[in-house]
């Protein structure tokens, strides 16, 4: 792999913003040094930013390729790959890809495909073939309100090398999906329910949740043991949730609901991870908790883009300037979500790290990506 030396870049280091020089040598950073350098092969960066490759812990965007329409669904490698080349070129250079376990097999108007073994058989396959731009890991969604939470769970084991397992609960009425109407317009908007559906569908997943939610819940946080994976916690709302979530080992808090909820998670010790989406929109499509309050509340430690890939990066300067201060911006997208999930090797522009980074220029004070290196590779 040739040397790369990256000059006049504001590199954004981990409390302090330099005007320098990057040094890579065999995909790791060797030098960091202020000032520019007069080599003849130094790329000229003319003063733009250089920050740390982004981290992306929960993402949905696979599931974006797996069926591009209602109904239609796309063949996994084909998938795999257009979902990995969008991610670097928005400069995401790590990925926990999110996979749902748990179906709907007797609800016939919204059911969800049993697909997580297949999908990461061929996922796994082909980062082990070297073909993908990005570093990906795996993230298991364990949904309890499920009807094959517990066989599917069975089919996974250390050998799969689970990053994350998320504990999720879409039981209608509470969570995330707790105002009523918000959920109804989701299924409406998403499925095309008519009223009577609607109804009978909220009443085949709440006794669904009666009967299995609990025996869910013990499988899934056993899992993630057996799996040696980090547990995170889905949508908690109460501190009571949170409470739970703590007792469980739990150390992600994704999307919190409530300003209480969230004072909660800091009090127990669970970073907390906010949606991209819902900074920059101001708001959440759900009608929970705006990212932008717990910012302001310093109630916010990472940073997901969700279902919209390239928010990761405007949504990092957007904090770095509500707070003055973008270190601690670029750190919700690298360093925090890097330690969150023990990836000591990446995360931040520091002698030693792997060079994953991007090369990003402003403009009207939007975030444009102008190089992406993973691992000293450049990838778009």
């Amino acid at each position: 792999m040739p040397n790369l030396i990256l000059t006049n870049a504001q590199l954004v280091l981990p409390s302090e913003t330099l005007l320098g020089t990057i040094e890579v040598r065999d995909g790791v950073i060797v030098s960091i040094t202020s000032g520019t350098t007069h080599a003849r092969d130094a790329i000229d960066c003319e003063r733009d930013y250089i920050i740390p490759g982004l981290i992306e812990l929960h993402t949905d965007n696979l599931e974006r390729h797996l069926q591009p329409r209602p109904k239609v669904n796309w063949p996994h490698t084909a998938a795999i790959l257009a979902h990995d080349a969008e991610l670097a070129s928005v400069g995401i250079t790590t990925v926990f890809d999110a996979v749902r376990l748990g179906s709907l097999v007797g609800d016939a108007k919204v059911a969800y495909d049993r697909y997580a073994r297949s999908l990461v058989t061929e996922l796994l396959d082909i980062r082990d073939r070297g073909v993908l731009k990005c570093s990906h890991f795996l993230h298991l969604r364990a949904e309890l309100c499920s009807e094959s939470l517990l066989n599917e769970l069975e089919e996974f084991g250390p050998e799969d090398r689970v990053g994350i397992l998320s504990v999720m609960d879409h039981t209608p009425g509470q969570r995330q999906f707790r105002d009523r109407e918000k959920f109804k317009g989701y299924l409406q908007g998403k499925f095309g329910l008519t009223e009577e559906q609607f109804e009978s569908h909220v009443s085949y997943r709440t006794e669904l949740s009666a009967r299995m939610g609990k025996t869910h819940e013990a499988a899934a946080v056993a899992a993630a043991h057996r799996f040696g994976a980090v547990l995170a916690s889905h949508d908690d709302t109460t501190t009571g949730q949170v409470e739970r979530s703590a007792e469980h080992g739990i150390k992600l808090a994704e999307f919190p609901t409530t300003i209480e909820a969230a004072k909660a998670c800091r009090a127990h010790g669970l970073s907390i991870v906010m949606g991209a989406p819902n900074l920059i929109r101001g708001a959440s499509h759900s009608g929970n908790v705006a990212a932008v309050e717990l910012a302001d509340l310093d109630l916010l430690d990472i940073l997901s883009s969700d279902y919209v890939p390239s928010a990761l990066l405007t949504s990092a300067f957007m904090l770095g300037d509500l707070w003055g201060n973008i270190p601690k911006g670029i750190a919700t997208v690298s360093s925090n979500p890097a330690a969150a999930t023990g990836l000591s090797d990446r995360g931040r522009l520091d002698i030693g790290k792997r060079a994953d980074f991007l090369r990003v220029q402003l403009v009207k004070n939007t975030p444009v990506q102008r190089g992406v290196w993973c691992g000293g590779r450049q990838i778009s």
